[in-house]
């Protein structure tokens, strides 16, 4: 079973797209005993060959990001105030008045992303998202110079957050995608049913970067993409609209805005699930991208699927899934898993 800890550990740590050291080192910390290769690839994904009782039929990769969304110091004004720009598809509105930790040259530095004040706006503007350009952080410098003493540009900028796991849901930043990160570490851990390669990539919320290189250098005939997915179960969303939720179990997707995924695969997810026991939903619903956008695509062609865990409050300071979900997403993959690589690739369509 995944362990929570890790997931708190993992989730505490920094780890904007293009700066992920933090979390790749406590990976390879967790996974080096485990494994029977590992390999960091210069662009930043850990590739790790675990070999199982068997020798399997079709090379399978599974794969979960490491990256979150975050932000990125752009300049230091006059004044001593941060202007920043977005990594990742960032909801604007969550960002006024929040606080933040900026991972400068000495370590980190804790401020809070300022506007102008609410008694100068006018009319309906204090009811807007504010536009990126009109916020800046604030970490308490007097100027320019005794700002540039802590942060330079370039610096990742992350959302402070809490980690509550007391009720049956876990709260945090960066559900998205430790907790896939998560998942595959213990499956590493396992004695797996035949051998399996796993990728820890890089860069995913800004393109999907460090998964088109893991699979140029994995070369796999099938994929997993172990991930999260936006859960609209919340008030003011309409029925048909609400395309997964919470505590309903992994979710399994036939379609993004970035890939088809397999459609005997998705067929095997749910017979699983199924024949597992293990709670499962479709996404009912045609919306966002991850990994699979550039594992698919890559060398001739990779079948590829993806086991979602259902997140509510996707890319902002504070996500939410539920725990039965997690151990039962780790369950369906490694099923999954079992399924498609003992299975010889002529067989598959």
């Amino acid at each position: 079973m995944a362990d929570l800890a890790l997931l708190e550990k993992l989730c505490s740590l920094p780890g904007v797209s293009g700066e992920e050291e933090a979390v790749r080192e406590a990976i390879l910390e967790e996974i080096r005993p485990y494994a029977d290769a590992v390999s960091v690839t210069p662009l930043g994904n850990i590739l790790v060959q675990k070999k199982g009782k068997v020798p399997s039929k079709t090379k399978l990769m599974l794969s979960a990001h490491m990256d979150e969304v975050g932000l990125i110091v752009t300049n230091i004004t006059d004044k001593g105030l941060l202007k920043f720009d977005t990594v990742g598809g960032i909801l604007k509105m969550v960002l006024c008045g929040r606080s933040v930790t900026v991972w400068g040259k000495n370590g980190p530095v804790n401020g809070v992303m300022g506007c102008a004040p609410v008694h100068l706006m006018k009319g309906k503007d204090e009811d807007k998202p504010m536009p990126v350009e009109d916020l800046s952080i604030d970490i308490g410098a007097a100027n320019r110079e005794e700002a540039a003493r802590y942060v330079s540009p370039g610096d990742r900028v992350v959302f402070d957050s809490i980690w509550d796991a007391s009720r049956g849901r876990i709260i945090s930043k960066a559900l998205d995608d430790r907790a896939g990160c998560v998942i595959l570490i213990d499956l590493i851990k396992k004695d797996l049913p035949c051998d399996m390669t796993f990728a820890f990539t890089v860069q995913e919320e800004v393109g999907l970067y460090g998964a088109q290189t893991a699979a140029n250098a994995v070369r796999p005939q099938a994929a997993i993409v172990v991930e999260s997915t936006t859960a609209a179960d919340v008030p003011g969303v309409t029925e048909e609209n609400k395309v997964c939720r919470v505590g309903k179990g992994p979710v399994v997707s036939f379609m993004d805005r970035r890939t088809i995924y397999d459609k005997s695969y998705y067929r095997m997810a749910m017979d699983a699930a199924e024949e597992k026991g293990i709670p499962c939903q479709p996404k009912l619903g045609v919306a966002g991208g991850n990994d699979a956008g550039a594992i698919a695509p890559s060398g001739e062609g990779v079948r590829t699927i993806a086991v979602s865990l259902p997140c509510r409050y996707l890319h902002s300071a504070f996500s939410m899934i539920s725990e039965e979900d997690f151990h039962h997403g780790e369950e369906l993959v490694l099923a999954l898993a079992e399924r498609i690589a003992m299975a010889p690739p002529e067989t598959h369509i």
